[in-house]
């Protein structure tokens, strides 16, 4: 089963204070930190430079679970309460990742299908029918976790 359930947070343009903030709590180092402009941009999308240094996704180990987070990508907008987080689980094979994400969005709303990612990872995400949001994923470059 799932090898691990980890939170994600949500933040309006925060990430990077954040975590850094809870990185002198916790100690510990990123194993990936990333921004928005190192992703490949969607088609005719142009980002300000706010956005595009904005954290496209950011983890940090703490004991045997990973906090992880990211800011809103502009075409989002903004999180508010309740939206501001999900719960992220890393599946141990694509087969199981495939398994839970139909399972839990049935009745919910799919936001990203289950695919293969740019950095590596096979995810998606969904808002289940309880209005909780979820991430799945297979990570075959275990660095980006």
């Amino acid at each position: 089963m799932a090898t691990a359930v980890n939170p994600y947070l949500m933040f309006n343009g925060t990430c990077e204070e954040a975590f850094l903030f809870y990185k002198s709590v916790f100690g510990g180092d990123f194993p990936y930190i990333g921004k928005f402009k190192d992703a490949p941009a969607e088609e005719g999308e142009v980002l300000s430079e706010e956005a595009l240094n904005r954290i496209m996704h950011v983890s940090l180990p703490i004991g045997n679970s990973i906090l992880m987070g990211s800011d809103t990508h502009p075409r989002y907008g903004d999180v508010g309460f309740g939206d501001n987080f999900s719960v992220s689980i890393n599946a141990e094979s694509r087969e199981e990742a495939d398994k839970i994400f139909n399972g839990l969005s049935a009745g919910g709303k799919v936001e990203m299908p289950m695919n293969d990612t740019f950095w590596g990872s096979y995810f998606g995400m969904f808002k289940d029918k309880f209005g909780i949001n979820w991430m799945v994923s297979f990570d075959k470059n275990e660095g980006m976790k």
